[in-house]
């Protein structure tokens, strides 16, 4: 399989998405139609006219025809599906990790849009926007009666393009009246800093940016602390719900040395991908540990049964998601028509696990306290998912929930940092 594969959670709390190959595809050899298949499309005709003769509604069929293809590929597995083709643009957007727009996070709040966060150095810190900032019309038109989607969208659009925002701020009587240019955002899937002498870095998303920030991070953290000074690094894939398997690749190249990352094996004996990793070790071997838990799900087990298998890191916290299978992404008509995702292969640590409906383990299980987890209790994981791919052996249906704390209440990291400066300088090799 060719080209760049996604990894991905979406949709609702953890329903989680896919290892996808994006590619235009030829098909293999397609069975020849038997009777039985025509006779089957015509009974799919005959409901088709039967809804759009008598329902008691009229019906579009463009929303019936992409109902019935959805039916199909969802019937499959919980991962295949149609993206129709403002679909299959967000989830570009998405791998792309970047598109025109202004650069805050928000939220929906009272019918209104709330920024919970400028990003810096965009148009929306430039112009001085604050957490907390309510927006409540866009070009002088009202939000009320917007979804957040459909606000998100209008925000967004081409680069150097103006948009005024109406914006409502706590002590300030009058509204405020905010002119910005879009402009290029890309979304930070990496943030870091240091823990003392520990080198903290959480990736969120792999995104085409995962691998340039993560190469940032190191170069910045090593600065910061000193090169020589740094005794270890924390690589936080927690509620990490997957991306682009091209950058999960990356990301655990750069931590080993050689040998296998990752396989995909798929219908086929002979549909079989083995990705390597190349000489260099971009921290120069010193130690290092990965937090996972039921949110790290695809990209994120990619990269954390890699460092395990290897014995390159110690994983530490919660058994993981359990996603384990690869989504090819066709588009239809040259993406015009959108794009189907289907189920192609599963995929398998440099061990020959594969870890479909059963999660990687960590080396160290450091569960949260009742009290952190509080009425969440056991989260919903691959295996819990109807219609899932089987196991290969015993499934594991039952994760802890994943929420995740300030860095003084935070005991999984609290554990890492402590285990980082007991394991000393050279050593990493993972304890059994």
């Amino acid at each position: 399989m060719r080209g760049a594969v996604l990894a991905g959670l979406a949709g609702v709390a953890l329903a989680v998405g896919a290892a996808t190959v994006m590619l235009t595809v030829s098909p293999h050899e397609a069975k020849g139609a038997s009777a039985e298949t025509y006779r089957q499309l015509d009974l799919f005709g005959n409901v088709f006219e039967r809804v759009r003769a008598d329902y008691v509604e009229p019906v579009d069929d463009s929303e019936l025809i992409e109902s019935a293809i959805n039916g199909m590929l969802s019937s499959l597995d919980p991962h295949s599906s149609y993206l129709n083709a403002k679909n299959y643009r967000d989830m570009q957007v998405q791998t792309r990790g970047e598109f025109g727009g202004l650069g805050i996070e928000v939220t929906m709040e009272n019918g209104v849009v709330k920024v919970v966060t400028p990003i810096d150095d965009t148009p929306a810190a430039r112009a001085g926007l604050r957490a907390g900032d309510l927006i409540t019309h866009l070009d002088g038109e009202a939000i009320q009666g917007l979804s957040l989607n459909e606000a998100v969208e209008r925000m967004r659009g081409p680069v150097n393009t103006l948009i005024t925002l109406t914006v409502l701020r706590e002590g300030v009587t009058e509204p405020l009246v905010v002119k910005l240019t879009r402009d290029i955002i890309r979304i930070q899937s990496v943030r870091s800093h240091a823990e003392g002498d520990i080198a903290y870095i959480r990736v969120t998303t792999f995104n085409e940016q995962t691998e340039d920030g993560l190469e940032k991070a190191i170069s910045t953290l090593n600065r910061q602390i000193g090169p020589t000074k740094v005794a270890g690094y924390v690589l936080d894939l927690r509620n990490n719900p997957g991306g682009l398997l091209e950058q999960a690749i990356r990301v655990s190249d750069a931590f080993l040395d050689q040998g296998e990352i990752v396989s995909t094996r798929g219908r086929r004996a002979e549909d079989i991908e083995r990705y390597t990793a190349r000489r260099g070790d971009i921290v120069d071997g010193k130690p290092v540990v990965v937090l996972i838990n039921g949110g790290s799900a695809s990209a994120s087990e990619i990269v954390s049964g890699a460092l395990q298998d290897h014995k390159r890191a110690t994983l530490l916290g919660t058994r993981s998601f359990g996603k384990g299978s690869v989504q090819t992404i066709i588009p239809l008509g040259g993406g015009l028509e959108g794009a189907i995702r289907l189920t192609t292969a599963r995929y398998y640590t440099p061990s020959g696990r594969s870890i479909q409906a059963k999660g990687i383990d960590p080396d160290i299980e450091v569960r949260l306290p009742d009290t952190a987890v509080k009425d969440l209790g056991e989260m919903r994981n691959e295996a819990g998912l109807r219609g899932h791919l089987k196991a290969e052996g015993q499934e594991e249906k039952a994760i802890q929930a994943a929420p995740i704390g300030e860095p003084k209440d935070d005991i999984q990291l609290q554990y890492a940092l402590n285990l980082l400066h007991g394991l000393g300088v050279a050593s990493t090799s993972v304890p059994n």
